[in-house]
């Protein structure tokens, strides 16, 4: 006799068991979304998390399941009110963009399907081979340049990093390691450059001392005789300098390298250039800014952060290589379980785990495409502009007070200022500044972030947001003078 548990096991499947009613709650869940977007600038930007919450998030994983209702429920309760808050219009923390709705959706449809973009023949690889050729276009790529599309620029710097080892190793670094390459191998980039790049340096094996960081001028900017200096120096000393990291917008300030004159610097002396172009490199989209951009079309690859100013929801970074053969090179295998066919799903030219480090990969390309055929291309760029001009609004606004202090030129979009009362001495001032950075951000008004520049602490704020106005910024300082004037007092 069959036993009727194990028959219903046997059958048992993760899809619903109600689809009707999942079918409702996903059209709440939707609804709610577009609420809480409508509502956006009358709640605060940020809220911290009460204390007798926090342990609710410490519970044993769950045997068995709530219901997706019960869920729902929890994570409107629990998550939404304490989320980061960079889709408010006064969000301008650190570098983040605030995602569109219309690449929300995008998200969904392609978690709903949920193809792996590994490779195999099927519609979602040309969707992402087409998101590549776009980006390529913009940027006066090869249109067939290599590419991919990875979690952010940290990733996609890191393959520029790997194809640029690979290629300039003097061995076959991938079958004989680090260990056999003849010469210690230099890169090189500006003091202001992003982080991610000593990580690179240390998990390709060359080592953090491998990353030379080079004095900038007074705009932040890398310094291109020091630049050459050290170069001579290096060889001189039995180094082999390989690579130079151009910025396009630094991380502190948004200043951008003279990306032509780093371009001819890397030809006269055979490196290779590679464009940080995590927050400005889509700039050209702007017509009076893309002059500052000149010479990116020159590089030999280039890191892009569409979640930045692109506005794509997290994650969506992407990497070009102008030459795919050497991109392929450095990370092609061909095991037997992933050999290509000449027909059938395993079929396809371009398998996409070829060109990175990967096997299984989402969809990240359609929140892209979806978004991008929705507005055009061209709307993104009025919204850079808007937020250029945004920046020399605050900046003049900063300058006209009294107790506010410009500590940097304006870079795109990024202001870095400072409370500055007449007398006070270094530390007293990083000590307010601190304070009243944690003060604006308790009190959901607006969400700044910070910086050290000069040795001196200030706020900083990056402004990637389309949906910020310029009034939001007058709201943000008359609160902050109000705020400075209550710790003085």
């Amino acid at each position: 006799m069959i036993d009727p548990a194990e028959t219903a096991a046997a059958h048992e499947t993760l899809d619903p068991t109600d689809l009707e009613g999942l079918r409702t709650l996903a059209h709440r869940m939707v609804d709610d979304a577009f609420d809480d977007l409508a509502r956006l600038p009358e709640r605060p930007v940020w809220r911290p998390m009460p204390e007798d919450l926090a342990p609710r998030f410490e519970t044993p994983a769950p045997r068995t399941g709530v219901g997706a209702e019960a869920a729902y429920g929890q994570y409107r309760s629990q998550v939404v009110p304490y989320l980061m808050g960079n889709d408010h219009p006064r969000f301008w923390g650190w570098y983040v963009g605030n995602g569109t709705m219309v690449g929300a959706l995008g998200a969904f449809l392609a978690a709903a399907s949920n193809p792996n973009l590994g490779g195999g023949n099927h519609a979602a690889v040309r969707v992402e081979q087409q998101v590549l050729r776009w980006c390529a276009e913009l940027l006066g790529f090869p249109l067939d340049a290599g590419g991919l599309m990875v979690g952010g620029a940290s990733m996609a710097n890191l393959v520029g990093w790997t194809v640029a080892r690979h290629v300039h190793a003097g061995v076959d670094v991938r079958a004989e390691g680090i260990a056999a390459i003849p010469e210690p191998l230099v890169a090189y980039a500006s003091v202001e450059v992003h982080s991610c790049h000593q990580r690179s340096a240390e998990l390709l094996g060359l080592g953090a001392h491998a990353l030379r960081l080079i004095p900038t001028d007074d705009a932040y900017r890398i310094d291109l005789a020091a630049l050459r200096r050290a170069v001579h120096e290096d060889r001189a000393a039995g180094r082999k300098p390989f690579l130079v990291i151009g910025n396009a917008g630094t991380i502190n300030t948004g200043a951008i390298d003279d990306l032509d004159a780093i371009a001819d610097l890397c030809a006269e002396e055979r490196l290779r250039f590679h464009v940080d172009g995590a927050i400005g490199a889509m700039i050209g989209l702007a017509p009076a800014l893309a002059p500052l951009l000149r010479g990116i079309e020159r590089a030999d690859s280039i890191a892009l952060d569409l979640h930045k100013w692109m506005h794509v929801p997290f994650e969506a970074g992407l990497v070009l290589v102008r030459d795919a053969a050497a991109q392929r090179a450095t990370f092609e295998t061909s095991p037997a379980y992933l050999a290509h066919a000449p027909r059938g799903l395993a079929g396809g030219a371009t398998w996409l785990t070829d060109f990175g480090l990967e096997t299984s990969r989402d969809f990240k390309a359609l929140k892209v495409w979806l978004s991008w055929m929705d507005r055009g291309v061209d709307a993104y760029g009025r919204m850079m502009q808007r937020n250029v001009d945004q920046a020399h609004h605050l900046a003049a606004r900063v300058e006209r007070e009294p107790l506010l202090e410009l500590m940097a030129p304006v870079g795109l979009d990024i202001v870095c200022f400072r409370v500055h009362p007449e007398g006070w001495s270094e530390e007293r001032l990083d000590a307010l500044n601190r304070e009243l950075l944690m003060r604006v951000h308790e009190s959901g008004v607006a969400v700044p972030s910070y910086t050290t520049l000069d040795g001196k602490y200030c706020l900083r704020v990056a402004i990637g947001n389309h949906r910020s106005t310029f009034e939001d910024f007058d709201v943000f300082v008359d609160a902050l003078l109000k705020m400075a004037d209550e710790v003085e007092a």
